[in-house]
């Protein structure tokens, strides 16, 4: 006997677009969930969401009728609660079996059993298993409250409730109606005033009847396809769009291609319930305005999808995706036409009136923008900002050549772009462009500064100053950019810091997570030789008497910074005992990378283990000596080596450790580390025959002298300690 299928949908008002995959997704998830918990559904038991603008629903497989009856163990109480001397049941266990709907005639069928150290009453019964039409009232109710809705309604009921236009229920939107099909039997549940049923409405405009009965659970979406005129799949709605878009660009021509933007596929799948994509055009002249500007007010205020050519230039064709299919598509055509005429047109106008005043100009208007009311204004913190680049370069000075007579003018060339895009960074944002569209800040600075004729390398820089903005984007193009980006996050994350403005919990109003994984991807990625104590006290310094605690803040942000360090480097495939390795030891940021593939490289060798293990041992007989008030040295006296293991250590360390060091230090870690591993034998047979805390203070400390030697030779790389299991 076939176990039939279910299928609920909630038909409500137009659903917030953004959040209908959410919504559809968490409706069927929590139901099916419920229903599992309830034993009505099991793991086999496949679910398969519905969203559309209007509805919610879930069709979930093999749901049963009644689940099976449950066999339940009850813990009563102690046997010396329950039973006098005699045997028989006392009051208490009398009052309690009268509670779970039972009497003394069970006494005799109690089982005592071992609880802990005292021996207890157990009673043994039978729970009738869920019936659907309970058990689906509870799951509905379930699915309902818990529904990740972003902002609920109250609205009126007027029908089946207590008081009719006074009795409210809140939803994310008012529903109007209810469908619940165990195969073809419709499972009276109610839910928000609504009583199930096997109907429901199509298309607003297109569909062939209303209402739409649906037969049974499985014609659902078939049915609501045919009759209804609604793709009710929101993942079958999204892949015909972006078939219908791909074809649309097909027919153009000339390897024509919609904008790629997932964030503005999934939301306009959530807007239509029969897609139907048209080609539009706006004129040509619109084309002088950056693409940026129009491909984000097409994107953001229409919902169109903006065509680029092949070499990724935007044309002056766009896709709609209509929710009609009429005879004629002209009118839709025009109509969006003529409405993305003036959206555009306002894109020219603040384009042109902004070319009018140069940044330049408009810096004197920085000291009138506040950035914070503990930190000043946008015009003090580039001020900030072009300190801290300033510091950034020096270090880089020092840090990469000798005081030559090139690299001193190497590096006031690019001190020189990095002052003065520090100093017109943040002036797009007083520009008309970047009021209205204040995601192209940075992108208007670059354009603004190419039309004033300023050298390529800062108009970048203006642009690239706030990369990366998001995980995965990508980093400044050139030095200048570069050093202006690790400026600028590193002046918001010591100011905020430093007033207390730490992120907490999933709050972090000033995005200073990502700027901390900013700062490492530039650190790291661009290889810079920086020392980040030095950046973050320099950079502290720029804030004057702002900050009074900067040196405890400072000790805060590090450890903040190094904390998101481990979850990059696990991102691009390194392990945590790995990653945790090299950051131990606090290298210098450009050279992590290769200190990870050395230590994955030492990892695989059979010696790695033993020698981690070891590295670990070490450490922690220096600690307890340290913790005793002994200061260890590195150091050994031959003449107080007595065990022959201790001496073939010694010797093995003489001879193996130079080479490891002289691999070190040409920057070969993996050949370091490979060089280490002949350490093993020596290193267990020292372990195995020498006593290292031994009475005589002489020896003890010339054997911690030698653990000392080595472990320095063995944690130049990383922390090799981090490795064992």
């Amino acid at each position: 006997m076939t176990t039939p299928n279910l299928l609920v949908e909630l038909f409500v008002e137009e659903l917030p677009p953004k959040a209908l995959k959410k919504l559809g997704q968490a409706f069927a998830d929590t139901l099916a969930a419920s229903l599992r918990a309830q034993g009505l559904a099991n793991g086999d038991s496949i679910v398969t969401p519905y969203a559309s603008p209007r509805r919610l629903a879930a069709h979930i497989t093999r749901v049963a009728a009644k689940a099976a009856d449950k066999p339940v163990q009850l813990k009563l109480m102690p046997v010396s609660v329950g039973l006098d001397a005699e045997g028989k049941a006392t009051p208490a266990l009398l009052k309690k079996l009268q509670a779970i709907g039972a009497d003394a005639s069970v006494v005799p069928q109690l089982k005592r059993q071992q609880d802990g150290k005292a021996e207890a009453l157990f009673y043994d019964s039978i729970v009738d298993g869920a019936v659907l039409d309970t058990g689906l009232q509870k799951a509905l109710e379930e699915a309902i409250t818990k529904l990740p809705i972003p902002k609920v309604m109250t609205y009126q009921l007027e029908t089946d409730c207590e008081l009719p236009g006074w009795s409210s229920v809140q939803f994310v939107r008012p529903a109007h109606g209810l469908v619940a099909l165990h195969g073809s039997t419709v499972v009276p549940v109610k839910a928000l005033g609504l009583r199930a049923g096997n109907s429901t409405r199509g298309h607003r405009f297109e569909a062939r009847v209303d209402p739409v009965v649906i037969p049974d659970a499985d014609s659902y979406a078939a049915t609501l396809r045919e009759q209804g005129a609604v793709i009710a799949s929101f993942d079958e709605r999204k892949a015909e769009i972006v078939s219908q878009l791909g074809a649309a660009a097909a027919s153009i021509g000339g390897g024509c291609a919609p904008i790629s933007d997932e964030a503005l596929l999934d939301e306009v799948t959530a807007l239509v319930e029969r897609p139907h994509v048209l080609t539009c055009a706006f004129e040509q002249e619109f084309l002088d305005v950056p693409q940026e500007c129009l491909i984000l007010t097409m994107k953001a205020n229409q919902k169109y999808f903006p065509l680029l050519d092949a070499e990724g230039k935007l044309t002056h064709q766009f896709l709609v995706v209509s929710n009609i299919r009429p005879d004629d598509a002209s009118a839709v055509i025009g109509g969006n036409e003529r409405v993305v005429r003036p959206r555009l047109a306002d894109a020219k106008f603040f384009f042109d009136q902004d070319r009018k005043k140069k940044l330049e100009d408009r810096i004197p208007g920085l000291a009138k923008v506040v950035y914070h009311n503990k930190l000043g204004t946008q015009g003090e913190r580039s001020e900030r900002v072009r300190g801290i680049a300033h510091a950034i370069v020096n270090q880089l000075r020092l840090a990469t050549h000798p005081y030559t007579v090139e690299a001193k003018d190497e590096y006031d060339v690019l001190d020189s772009k990095v002052q003065q895009a520090a100093q017109l960074a943040k002036t797009d944002l007083l520009t008309d462009m970047v009021g209205e569209f204040p995601e192209l800040q940075g992108t208007m600075g670059n354009y603004y500064a190419r039309h004033e004729g300023l050298r390529d390398g800062v108009a970048i820089a203006i642009e690239d100053h706030y990369k990366p903005r998001f995980a995965g984007d990508a980093l400044p193009r050139n030095h200048t950019g570069t050093v202006l980006a690790l400026a600028d996050k590193l002046e918001t994350l010591v100011g905020m810091f430093g007033i207390g403005n730490l992120p907490t919990g999933d709050k972090d109003p000033f995005a200073l997570r990502r700027h901390a994984l900013g700062v490492i991807r530039i650190l790291i990625e661009k290889q810079l030789p920086l020392n980040l104590d030095e950046l973050l006290a320099a950079a502290a310094g720029t804030f004057g008497t702002l900050l009074p605690e900067a040196a405890t803040s400072n000790q805060q942000l590090q450890a903040f910074i190094y904390e998101r360090i481990t979850g990059y480097l696990r991102d691009l495939g390194f392990s945590a005992q790995e990653a945790d390795a090299v950051v131990a030891v606090r290298p210098p940021w450009g050279e992590i990378p290769r200190r990870l593939e050395a230590v994955r490289a030492f990892a695989a060798l059979p010696e790695a283990q033993a020698l981690a293990a070891a590295n670990k041992r070490i450490g922690n007989i220096l600690k307890k000596a340290g913790d005793a008030g002994q200061v260890v040295d590195a150091h050994v006296s031959e003449m107080l080596l007595q065990e022959q293991a201790e001496k073939d250590l010694f010797a093995a360390v003489n001879r193996i450790v130079p080479e490891a060091d002289a691999h070190f230090d040409a920057g070969r870690y993996t050949e370091s580390l490979q060089t280490l591993a002949a350490l093993r034998a020596p290193v267990d047979a020292f372990f195995d025959d020498v006593m290292v805390n031994a009475e005589d203070a002489a020896l003890r400390m010339n054997r911690q002298g030698l653990l000392k030697l080595l472990h320095n030779a063995m944690n130049r790389v990383a922390d090799l300690a981090r490795l064992a299991v």
